[in-house]
């Protein structure tokens, strides 16, 4: 756990985001590492299926991202005033209301994934693959949720750097798992479902086991869980504009692959690779405010507003910055990068 509230706001701010940056590079191989391997091992077929899928799976999960963000800025509030009981309080509310929605996203997602494909007109020869990776995937959120839970709520209490470790061993797990069952015992996009839903599961049975073992405030048990209403009320006051925030991206990114799957397989295939380095070059911006949430939240909390607004300066700075550099990278090296998913011109 990290205190944000003392020091130079930038070096804080670049120290907290660094492993979150590693973090989420990470997190957005899993979908790059199973694109790679199901566009080179299957075909521009498979790729499509799975491609057109993650609009779908985004749609499903932007509003409990919202919703937990909004809990992350409460635990980091309550852990800048040092009300650890409260802190304690946000993190088990988190638990049983990502639980309950986990279940929930996974029947309504399993039984609307067909309806909602063919609403958007996937064109029927990658139909049947793009609905069995969306259950399989689906049926994981669960896993996902608690899993991406748990790393927020580290970050919360400003440890940026043991979330990274688990998305380390869950895409080295991924990796390995996705090759076997795609390359090796050829399951075709069952098998990437399949190998992220494992390697999701891996890496949240040791956070759970090392969590249960060595941390203070939090503990992942059945029981022992108590939900705060006043906690959730927090929650979803500031969380609620970020989840519809995100919920709107993922309706204008579900109407765009509707537009694009009139054009037939190869754009599906060329626009869902396209897709995954455009969520590459995201991730500094998305990092480095993440990393400001928890700073402003720890700043908020221990009733030092002036901190917050040098801050959010250094933090535009830093991301600017990188933002560009990457950006350029793309530009100059965007083919190039193509050509990791498929050689298929």
């Amino acid at each position: 756990m990290k205190d944000l509230t003392e020091g130079n706001e930038g070096k804080l701010i670049l120290g907290f985001a660094a492993p979150m940056l590693i973090g989420n590079v990470f997190q957005q191989l899993f979908s790059v590492v199973d694109s790679i391997v199901v566009g080179k091992f299957i075909g521009k077929e498979a790729l499509a299926a799975v491609g057109a899928s993650f609009p779908v799976i985004f749609i499903m999960v932007s509003m409990i991202i919202g919703l937990v963000m909004g809990t992350t800025v409460v635990i980091s509030q309550y852990f800048g005033a040092k009300d650890f009981v409260r802190v304690k309080r946000a993190i088990d509310t988190m638990y049983i209301y990502s639980a309950i929605i986990g279940v929930a996203t996974t029947v309504i997602g399993i039984v609307i994934s067909e309806p909602l494909l063919r609403l958007l007109r996937l064109p029927e020869e990658i139909m049947p693959q793009a609905v069995l990776y969306l259950k399989i995937y689906l049926s994981g959120m669960l896993i996902f949720f608690g899993f991406n839970g748990t790393s927020a709520v580290l970050r919360g209490l400003g440890d940026s750097k043991t979330p990274l470790y688990f998305l380390i061993i869950a895409t080295v797990a991924n990796i390995i798992l996705v090759i076997l069952f795609v390359g090796v015992f050829r399951w075709g996009v069952a098998g990437a479902a399949f190998a992220t839903l494992t390697a999701n599961a891996i890496a949240f049975a040791l956070a759970i086991y090392w969590l249960n073992r060595t941390h203070k405030l939090i503990r992942i048990a059945m029981k022992g869980l108590h939900f705060d209403r006043e906690v959730f009320s927090q929650s979803l006051r500031i969380g609620l504009p970020t989840g519809v925030q995100q919920t709107l991206v993922a309706i204008g990114a579900l109407a765009l692959l509707g537009i694009v799957n009139r054009f037939g397989t190869d754009v599906i295939a060329g626009y869902s690779v396209a897709s995954r380095l455009d969520s590459m070059a995201l991730i500094p911006a998305m990092s480095f405010s993440q990393a400001l949430s928890t700073f402003v939240g720890q700043n908020i909390g221990a009733n030092k507003i002036e901190r917050v607004r040098s801050g959010l300066i250094a933090t535009v700075k830093m991301s600017g910055i990188v933002t560009i550099v990457t950006s350029v990278a793309i530009v100059l090296f965007g083919h190039l990068m193509m050509m990791l998913f498929t050689y298929d011109s």
